[in-house]
């Protein structure tokens, strides 16, 4: 079946969840660091599902490079695909501070290591460093009303040799909005030095560089009937192809998990999935709640307080 039928016939919904107002897709518009700098430039993607999160950082299109085979770079653009950041990773919520574990990263250390403190006023998500070292200003992405779709890749394997692909990742569906991280097939021996380093000893040597690159964060922009084009991935090469084939899955009822069998590259495949949530239809608005109080001070005061506002993503 397609994964639109997927979520519709076998909708399943945990227990455990961030709060409502943290799911969907948000851009970074900024972050401020103590020092007194701020980066609006750098494109950061998070998309959060139930219990898990899709996190992507690249640099502007201008700072990127073309899409060709990694034995064909420079070491000094390998040293821009190097500095790519995907990952997923389970997300903890404690009712204030919001961390992460069991990550799948392309990179090889852990970049961004405090929990981040959270709060949310209509499309605007601040978050705080416990430690003072930075704040950050996300927006949530609109989109309809759509489907919330959150699945673990446990493993992708080519199914004529049994071979492992990726193991690691997942996929969220956040209405309009979807990503994409396939994991390395298996770790990497790094010795401690992080991918820039290791990147930099594997120059000439192609099956290393294909091994510490192959991985994969690709978002994307479309819906569950039209399908889902990359517009931001890790990999060049996948902008605008189609971020994953949308049938052959199937629900797992006893383990409680979904299986996806599709062709790619001439080759059978099947990925096999834990399921974080299948929601039909969820809701992204762009305003939150506030008190009756505050509703009238905002009427009262709204000559002077909605002069110049303006919607901002």
């Amino acid at each position: 079946m397609n994964l639109l039928e997927l979520v519709r016939r076998h909708p399943n919904r945990p227990s455990s969840s961030v709060p409502d107002w943290m799911l969907g897709y948000f851009k970074r518009r900024a972050i401020s660091f103590a020092n007194g700098r701020t980066d609006t430039a750098t494109q950061v993607c998070w998309l959060q599902s139930r219990n898990f999160t899709i996190d992507l950082r690249l640099p502007l299109e201008r700072d990127q490079v073309p899409a060709r085979a990694l034995a064909d770079y420079s070491p000094d653009e390998l040293q821009i695909l190097a500095n790519h950041e995907g990952w997923e990773a389970l997300s903890h919520w404690d009712g204030k501070a919001l961390s992460w574990s069991d990550d799948t990263s392309l990179q090889l250390h852990n970049r961004w290591p405090e929990p981040a403190l959270l709060s949310r006023i209509g499309n605007c998500m601040i978050e705080f460093a416990p430690s003072g070292a930075y704040v950050e200003d996300w927006r949530l992405q609109p989109s309809a009303p759509g489907p919330l779709i959150g699945l673990r890749l446990i493993e992708e394997r080519d199914l004529a040799s049994g071979a492992l692909l990726h193991r690691g990742g997942g996929l969220i569906v956040c209405g309009e909005h979807a990503a994409l991280v396939l994991g390395r097939p298996g770790p990497i021996a790094h010795d401690g030095l992080d991918l820039r380093d290791q990147v930099a000893r594997a120059v000439g040597v192609p099956e290393r560089l294909e091994a510490l690159f192959d991985f994969e964060t690709s978002v994307a922009h479309g819906s569950l009937e039209a399908g889902f084009r990359v517009t931001l991935s890790t990999r060049p090469e996948r902008v605008g192809a189609p971020l994953l084939a949308l049938e052959g899955f199937s629900y797992l009822a006893e383990q409680q998990q979904v299986r996806q069998r599709f062709e790619r590259d001439g080759r059978d495949c099947e990925r096999l999935f834990s399921i974080d949530t299948l929601e039909p239809t969820l809701a992204y608005p762009q305003t939150t709640e506030f008190s009756a109080d505050a509703h009238a001070w905002f009427e009262r005061e709204s000559a002077t307080l909605n002069r110049y506002t303006q919607s901002l993503i």
